[in-house]
């Protein structure tokens, strides 16, 4: 061994790394989800769904709760329960329901006489209220009612306007006032009734006492409402007209004549003939203040003798706020001698003399009646 030489570790041996093995390829099967998933996804949609429509319940019940309690149609709904009660001091109260002279002469109406029949004694009920429709129009709400008066069934559209709220609840007034005017002309008496309520011309007109009878009595009434008038006294009675207001800031014109009660027409016959008579008991041409006589060119010879030998059958019409007697036909008979002024001789009349009775009959304020008996 040469001493000199270096020591030289052996070389160690490298191996090549031996290649990876190509990994094995494995089909993955995707498993289902659990059926416990499945359901509650099922579970989480029908919750869902019935979430919607109980929120969709809640708000088509708060929209009724609205309308019935709170909305337009619940104001007019109250107005109309009111009249059906014949609360009248409170339908009066509500807003918009009391008048004054602008939103009158606004209408085109006059000032009316009377508020008198605005009071539960002069009212009808009203039933079957049933609101029909709502309809807003800008600021205002048309609301539209079907009713039943007194067996007459009608339909009335309000105007109505929100006004502010109390609280959450809003507020609401009539934008038109649901009175209306009736224009009431009674011939024959000074004295009707209203629904039963008795009222006297001179009580409610601005002239009092010297009120025309023969001029319409303007009066306010509630509308909707049936008024029934009538006249039912000792002279006169009707059956009555009834009208039916139903529209708001309207007038409504009325006549009602009066016929005679056939006490009434007996009473006049008896006075018209008492009083013929009575003019029958001067022996004279030309009995004073009565609707007959007799005129001669020549001389009479003693006093005339007069009779009637037809009493009229008398009828009676209505003349404002009294009665007349039209003509009628009635006959007397004169017994009487004529003179000629000619050669003096002498000649017995006897002949009857037609004429007719007309008259006038005042009903005085105590309710008896002045009748003044005329004619020719």
């Amino acid at each position: 061994m040469d001493r000199g030489a270096t020591d030289a570790a052996p070389e160690a041996t490298r191996v090549p790394p031996v290649p990876d093995a190509p990994a094995t390829r494995r089909s993955r099967t995707v498993s289902p989800p659990p059926k416990r998933d499945r359901r509650l996804g099922r579970d989480l949609t029908v919750i869902a769904l019935i979430t919607t429509l109980v929120l969709g319940a809640l708000v088509a019940a708060g929209v009724i709760v609205y309308r019935e309690l709170y909305g337009p149609s619940a104001f007019v709904r109250h107005y109309l329960h009111l009249l059906h009660e014949n609360r009248a001091a409170e339908a009066l109260a509500l807003p918009g329901v009391a008048i004054d002279t602008a939103d009158l002469e606004a209408a085109g109406l006059d000032i009316p006489d009377s508020d008198a029949l605005l009071r539960a004694a002069a009212m009808s009920s009203l039933t079957d209220i049933e609101i029909i429709s709502e309809q807003a129009a800008g600021e205002l709400t048309d609301v539209t009612a079907r009713f039943d008066a007194g067996g007459v069934t009608g339909t009335v559209t309000f105007e109505v306007e929100h006004t502010g709220w109390i609280g959450i609840a809003p507020t609401w007034s009539f934008a038109t006032s649901p009175l209306a005017v009736i224009d009431l002309a009674v011939d024959g008496s000074m004295a009707f009734s209203v629904n039963g309520f008795d009222i006297d011309k001179r009580q409610v007109s601005p002239d009092g006492v010297d009120a025309d009878p023969t001029a319409p009595i303007s009066m306010l009434v509630f509308s909707p409402g049936l008024y029934s008038v009538s006249v039912d006294t000792a002279i006169a009675a009707t059956p009555g007209v009834a009208v039916l207001s139903d529209a708001p800031l309207t007038e409504v014109p009325v006549t009602v004549s009066a016929q005679p009660t056939e006490e009434f027409v007996a009473v006049v016959q008896e006075r018209v003939e008492e009083f013929l008579a009575s003019c029958a008991t001067q022996e004279v041409l030309q009995p004073t203040a009565c609707p007959f006589g007799y005129t001669v060119d020549d001389r009479i010879v003693g006093l005339p003798s007069w009779s009637i030998a037809s009493q009229p059958t008398v009828s009676v019409e209505p003349d404002g706020a009294g009665w007349k007697i039209p003509a009628t036909a009635a006959v007397a008979h004169i017994d009487v001698q004529i003179q000629s002024l000619f050669d003096g001789s002498i000649r017995d009349v006897s002949e009857d003399v037609p004429f007719a009775v007309t008259g006038t009959i005042t009903v005085l304020p105590d309710g008896t009646a002045s009748i003044v008996v005329g004619g020719g």
